[in-house]
């Protein structure tokens, strides 16, 4: 279509439904993980957790998914075209996990009161929410100098790993729902099929799991996860909160200041490369939104949030070229907030867990870590491949420690305890996954730019990535558990003499010419 004008792009289309379900589900899992973890895992009271944090919670996303709506809308306008795809966005999944285990948790177990560890929570995402504002005027540049392969790289070592296997292994152990919905996602999001009455995909996985897994409930069997008492438990529970300013609890988080910076620092850090790489993403879609203006919403939304009560930090989400692949556009993304809105301040998110099997969901998280996984090969030269795949690795390592950390922590242990050398006996390379999963977005980011650069024979800017590398090695923003000094010296060291050796192959003239369209392998 043509320029801006008078055109005016439609609010809603036939390929929202598809959207909406999909990423609708998508944060109805996270907002479900995430009750749990509060509950269960920090014994926060029912006051706090459904009359405090998930009001809030509300607010933040309805918040942010209108802003990101509207710059949809206004990109559309801008551009005449009918195909612009809102950003998604909600809570930061890994961010999650790190404010319950790193913040949290501690605190709460130090002082006996989860209240504290809230408050904590709530300062934690205070700092980030500036380090994301200030972030947003540097990213823009960061984005210019940096290869795609290295960002589209290090955002698929996230999706295959932390965003698509768990939901593979939860459908393929579950298969009489699990196999079937993915089935009928694929046979519509890839093979172009239409269901009955144009019904979106993802309602049709999620209608035939409620079917099959309340039927089976019927008759005596548990092959889906839900329960009748829990139903009932649910229903009784359902009421009205709205959120109230939470600015004392807050400033009470600063006793902890020590505590927080640890981790706040880095993982502000983190959001800044995150971002970037998904809006990197959903350029090569073909929706180009200013990177500033992202990082420093994400910034404002969240600081509202944390001010109202809510200890988890906005992010634009992993996915967008998934939703607009399957019709998404402007609609989806303010009709998720609405509804989310609506689910936390009627308390009406327990219900819909005890609804839906939750296996039943797992499936569009698959397809969605397979569509950006994809992207990274498919929009880059093919050249540029083997860069990709380094840029995967720390994110594998950090996966396998993950998975190896939860297994020796469910039988009372830990690695340490057990003992490198005899976890090396067994081809488990503890340490070697700890040193590179650490801020595996950033090392996953500089490992494939670095690799970028050379295939392309730029030796000189792969050598400042590989300096950037050992000193960002050095204070622990990458292969380090936490900011500090001489984190991992040894192997910031090592950067600085790749970066040294580089630079050296920069000012000599013998270099083969750059084969820029396949990747070579040397002649025995």
């Amino acid at each position: 279509m043509g320029g801006g004008g008078a055109f005016k792009p439609a609010l809603w289309v036939s390929g929202d439904w598809n959207a909406f379900f999909g990423f609708g589900t998508n944060i109805l899992v996270n907002l479900l993980v995430l009750t749990g973890l509060l509950k269960f895992v920090l014994g926060m009271p029912d006051a706090i957790t459904f009359g405090r944090i998930l009001p809030a919670i509300g607010l933040m996303l309805f918040l942010s998914t209108a802003y990101y709506g509207w710059l949809a809308y206004k990109l559309a306008k801008e551009t005449g075209r009918d195909d612009v795809c809102a950003l998604p966005s909600g809570i930061s999944v890994p961010h999650m996990f790190i404010v319950v285990f790193v913040i949290m948790l501690p605190i709460k177990l130090t002082t006996g009161d989860p209240i504290k560890g809230w408050e904590a929570g709530l300062t934690w995402v205070f700092i980030q929410s500036f380090i994301l504002m200030i972030g947003g005027f540097i990213a823009p540049f960061i984005r210019r100098i940096t290869p795609r392969a290295a960002l589209l790289g290090t955002l698929a070592g996230v999706s295959v790993t932390f965003i698509a296997m768990r939901p593979a292994l939860e459908l393929i152990t579950t298969p009489i729902i699990g196999v079937v919905a993915f089935a009928i996602i694929l046979l519509s999001w890839f093979g172009g099929l239409r269901y009955p009455g144009r019904l979106p995909a993802g309602l049709v996985a999620i209608l035939f799991g409620m079917v099959v897994a309340w039927g089976a409930k019927l008759v005596g069997f548990d092959i889906g996860g839900v329960s009748g008492p829990g139903f009932l438990a649910a229903i009784s529970g359902i009421g009205f909160s709205v959120p109230l300013p939470a600015v004392d609890h807050v400033f009470g988080g600063f006793a902890f200041l020590g505590i927080i910076l640890v981790t706040a620092i880095p993982f502000g850090i983190y959001d800044l490369v995150e971002a970037m790489d998904n809006v990197e993403s959903a350029e090569v879609a073909g929706d180009a939104y200013p990177t500033t203006r992202v990082l420093t919403a994400d910034g404002v939304v969240s600081l509202i949030g944390c001010l109202m009560g809510n200890p988890f930090i906005n992010a634009v989400y992993i996915g967008h070229p998934g939703w607009k692949a399957m019709g998404g556009r402007i609609g989806y993304s303010l009709a998720t907030g609405v509804v989310v809105l609506l689910l936390a301040w009627l308390n009406l998110i327990s219900l819909m867990s005890s609804l839906v099997p939750i296996v039943a969901i797992a499936p569009i998280l698959l397809y969605i870590g397979m569509l950006i996984g994809a992207q990274a090969f498919q929009e880059t030269p093919h050249s540029h491949a083997p860069a990709i795949v380094l840029a995967f690795a720390p994110h594998l390592a950090a996966w396998a420690k993950t998975l190896i950390d939860g297994a020796l922590g469910a039988a009372g242990t830990n690695a340490a305890t057990v003992g490198f050398d005899k976890l090396g006996q067994v081809g488990v390379l503890y340490h070697g996954l700890e040193v590179l999963g650490e801020g595996a977005i950033l090392g996953g980011l500089i490992l494939g730019a670095i690799a970028v650069f050379i295939i392309e024979r730029q030796f000189a800017k792969a050598a400042a990535f590989a300096a950037a590398g050992g000193v960002m090695t050095f204070f622990g923003f990458m292969h380090g558990p936490a900011v500090g000094f001489a984190v991992s010296p040894s192997l910031a060291v090592a950067y600085l003499m790749v970066s040294g050796l580089l630079y050296a192959a920069s000012r000599s003239g013998e270099v083969a010419p750059s084969l820029p369209h396949a990747a070579t392998v040397p002649a025995e």
